[in-house]
């Protein structure tokens, strides 16, 4: 029996790639930037995760001049409040399929916990708009990119919620959207249901128990690998 479901929140719980975007072409214009990341853009980059990192990875390609880590964290930090003041402005909703997945799993008594590459306030935004101000009573666990020493490929931040879970990997599985997601519920021992996103929908989701092509296939059945051989979970390796 599955004792517990850990989410990935940006384009898992709720499609925020393109407000997140937004933010950061608002923080460069904020600095006096001349940079614009488009579409196309942004979808390569986020093969990058974490926006410092992806904020470095750019200067590295783009052939930018270099900028110190202090004042990459500055203009992250002036993404970050775009995003935030957007995601409270009712700019992003959860993705259909999700509100009534996280309803039922609490009516299962299913314990709910969060995995992320994206930072505390970034959560803190997107939840209590979406799920009220008393949203961090919904989850158990909550794991944030900021709070552990390497993101998503490597493991760390599923070890994290495992840890404050106080479960085995066995006891529990992930939802995510990305590859690199994948590789680090993979990474650390849990089985996985991947969903389609609208960022990542190119991503090679293969190394997944599941793959749904919506968060509208999330129902009991797929979570307990009941519903048909196609679907089922299978044992982790």
């Amino acid at each position: 029996m599955i004792k517990a479901v850990i989410f990935d929140v940006d384009g898992t719980l709720a499609e925020t790639e393109e407000v997140h975007r937004l933010a950061f072409n608002r923080a460069f214009s904020n600095a006096g930037l001349d940079w614009s990341w488009d579409q196309e853009l942004y979808r390569r980059l986020l093969k990058v995760t974490g926006g410092k990192e992806r904020i470095a990875h750019f200067l590295e390609i783009s052939g930018k001049p270099p900028m110190e880590a202090e004042q990459i964290g500055a203009l992250h930090k002036a993404k970050t409040a775009f995003y935030t003041r957007m995601v409270q402005g009712g700019e992003v909703s959860l993705r259909p399929g999700i509100a009534e997945f996280l309803d039922a799993l609490r009516e299962r008594g299913t314990k709910l916990a969060i995995a992320t590459t994206t930072s505390l306030p970034n959560i803190e935004a997107l939840l209590s708009s979406t799920l009220g101000a008393h949203w961090r009573d919904r989850f158990v666990a909550v794991a944030a990119g900021d709070m552990v020493e390497r993101k998503k490929p490597a493991p760390d931040v599923y070890e994290l919620a495992l840890r404050l879970l106080e479960l085995p990997a066995a006891d529990c599985v992930a939802v995510e959207d990305s590859r690199n997601g994948i590789l680090s519920a993979k990474g650390a021992g849990l089985r996985v249901i991947a969903v389609r996103s609208a960022y990542c929908a190119a991503d090679d989701l293969g190394g997944a128990d599941v793959v749904l092509e919506d968060c509208r296939g999330l129902t009991m059945e797929v979570l307990e690998g009941e519903a048909n051989d196609a679907l089922a979970l299978r044992d982790a390796r």
